[in-house]
């Protein structure tokens, strides 16, 4: 018997409510430049006249960057109005940021420089090969809510995992543990691949995520060693890149909706061009005996970004937790 996933929002996996949007108006009491997410903190006046403190999260310091913030952006006592999403627990003063407006009349948000799709800011650029600077959409998280959203089949065991998982005490994302594919493939972060003689290498910029694909015709070590991003070996057939992954460790939320998965995995994935060379299209096929009760499927696009440069984003893992021990 399988046992079905789907949206995360329906369980623990979201803290934030990205339906509501509320607005506050005050002053920057702190403002925290660091990764893997920015935290604006604004003070406001209740109607009973006492002070509290908001703290809003935002995304890691290269993302902002594309979009014009510096660690100079916000300066205490500058006098904002902020729209949030705020967190479900109505007890927290701590929301996601939609958009900032200064007193000079500028507005803020951490991705307007992505305001398009990614296609629009590449247009007029094609690859000669998978080899290159791609991104998956930045000014939404689409591709890790196609992730999250797709409805997958548990086993028993991965659906009793799942129903128990709590976001403030288990993501592996808040302890600094990176994401193996296929969720690596979706963040919404810049990808780099370089194409070597006997490998194939893939640097992400969230957490400074490397990956290595050995394309010189070996299998598999027996008994090898379990890391997070396992062991990838790789052909090619023709113009598409096919790899395998195995020795994958555990990881309490690989999809980012709590579902587990397991040392028993096996990840296949194929790299090609799209027919205009502007778009790779990345079929992935996820394989776990453990916890999925069927494979897990499906097709991502990254944009070719060849005018973008890589800013690596390593985890601060105080700031990561920050979020979590304020409540």
């Amino acid at each position: 018997m399988g046992f079905l996933s789907t949206a995360f929002a329906h369980h623990s996996g979201s803290v934030f409510d990205r339906d509501r949007v509320m607005a506050i108006e005050g002053s920057i009491s702190q403002f925290h430049w660091g990764n893997p997410h920015v935290y604006i903190y604004v003070e406001i006046q209740t109607d009973s006249g006492s002070l509290v403190e908001w703290e809003i999260e935002t995304d890691a310091t290269s993302i902002l960057s594309r979009s014009g913030w510096t660690r100079d952006t916000l300066q205490t006592g500058d006098p904002v109005v902020v729209r949030m999403n705020p967190v479900y627990d109505t007890q927290r003063a701590h929301a996601r940021l939609v958009s900032l407006s200064k007193q000079d009349g500028s507005i803020w948000s951490a991705r307007s420089s992505f305001a398009g799709s990614t296609n629009d800011l590449s247009a007029t650029e094609k690859a000669d090969n998978i080899s290159g600077i791609w991104a998956t959409p930045l000014a939404t998280n689409a591709h890790l809510w196609f992730l999250r959203d797709n409805v997958r089949r548990l086993t028993a065991q991965g659906a009793e995992m799942q129903a128990a998982y709590d976001i403030t005490s288990d993501s592996p994302a808040g302890k600094c543990i990176a994401y193996p594919a296929p969720t690596f493939l979706g963040v919404p972060y810049l990808n780099e691949i370089k194409i070597l003689d006997d490998r194939i290498l893939i640097k992400g910029e969230l957490y400074n995520t490397e990956r290595t694909i050995y394309t010189d015709g070996r299998d598999h070590p027996k008994g090898g060693k379990l890391t997070n991003q396992g062991h990838s070996i790789g052909h090619w057939e023709n113009d598409v890149l096919v790899v395998e992954t195995t020795l994958l460790e555990e990881h309490r939320s690989s999809l980012i909706d709590g579902s587990p998965m397991g040392v028993r995995r096996r990840i296949t994935e194929k790299f090609r061009l799209s027919p205009d060379r502007t778009q790779l299209l990345i079929d992935f096929r996820v394989e776990d005996p453990d916890y999925l009760a069927e494979p897990f499927q499906g097709t991502l696009e990254w944009a070719y970004m060849p005018q973008l440069e890589m800013v690596g984003i390593d985890c601060d893992l105080e700031v990561s937790m920050r979020a979590w021990d304020s409540r």
